[in-house]
């Protein structure tokens, strides 16, 4: 059966504190960020030691951590904000396996000096492309030699926005240091919401072999709100995004994303995949778990 979780950064407390909080909603898993009020976890001071200890509380807890954070612009038009994003990305990797799973997770990046999220032309051409193939090989190959797995989230703004260009990214940089982390909500615009089980079904079926984490949120259309929307949440800016453009990502249950035929899909390939709640706040997760687990019983999974 598919295992629900959700992201620790939705409880900004000490570890301690967020493993408890965590475990009082009945999850079983956990997407790892790395932050917490009572610990120091700027790039510098991540080591063994402190990601033993944050892995070890959420297993006490018995809150396996699944995947790890790694979240940033890789791409970042200013080369100092590049580097130290990368820096901080490349020293998760290393320490993957100590904080408890192969798995990190980022998105493609965006060349807009202002958002990790908004478009820039730079993000449609071959050059920036090109550019970003070269900087997911060499995280691939650092990936490769601590036995990690860095797995892409793309979205629809970012470099790599379509399930083609996914497709074309894992076909460029082969081997067993790059895989996906499916959510379905990313790759939705004004132009394709329309076709949602079109969109559905293809994605599965292009990229389906490539997945290992799933997530759980949902999409709608902004209805003319074409900011960059953002929740009043303690939280870092990731966890508050909520969409950009003609569409909305709100929490799951909240939106028109076809859950039914989404979780069967997941579930027919991986029957006992982890997936992940985000894209609330922390009075919102009970409603939001009790809607997920609802169509995983209706769906059998």
């Amino acid at each position: 059966m598919i295992q629900t979780g959700i992201f620790t950064g939705y409880f900004p407390y000490a570890l301690e504190e967020t493993a408890r909080r965590v475990r009082s909603h009945g999850f079983n898993t956990v997407q790892l960020d790395l932050s917490f009020k009572d610990m120091d976890l700027d790039t510098g001071a991540i080591d063994s030691a402190k990601c033993r200890k944050i892995r070890d509380t959420f297993r006490a807890h018995d809150l396996p951590i699944c995947a790890v954070s790694g979240y940033t612009n890789i791409i970042h038009p200013d080369p100092a904000i590049r580097r130290a994003n990368l820096e901080r990305l490349e020293t998760i990797i290393r320490h993957a396996w100590e904080c408890g799973s192969p798995y990190v997770i980022t998105e493609t990046g965006t060349y807009n000096p202002d958002s990790d999220w908004a478009p820039h032309p730079g993000n449609f051409t071959e050059s920036g492309y090109a550019e970003l193939r070269d900087v997911i090989g060499e995280l691939v190959t650092l990936c490769e030699e601590h036995g990690a797995t860095l797995l892409l989230e793309p979205y629809v703004s970012n470099v790599i926005d379509s399930v083609e260009k996914t497709a074309r990214l894992f076909a460029d940089v082969p081997g067993p240091g790059l895989a996906l982390l499916m959510d379905p909500t990313n790759y939705f615009n004004g132009a394709n919401i329309g076709d949602m089980d079109g969109v559905l079904n293809r994605i599965f079926d292009v990229l389906g072999e490539r997945i290992r984490i799933s997530h759980a949120k949902d999409v709608k259309p902004s209805y003319g709100d074409t900011s960059e929307k953002h929740a009043d949440i303690d939280a870092s800016e990731g966890h508050t995004f909520r969409g950009i453009g003609d569409i909305e990502l709100p929490a799951p249950g909240l939106g028109m994303l076809n859950y039914d035929l989404y979780l069967k899909l997941l579930y027919r390939r991986y029957p006992n995949i982890p997936i992940i709640i985000e894209h609330l706040e922390e009075p919102d997760v009970a409603r939001a778990k009790t809607f997920l687990d609802g169509k995983l019983t209706s769906v059998g999974a």
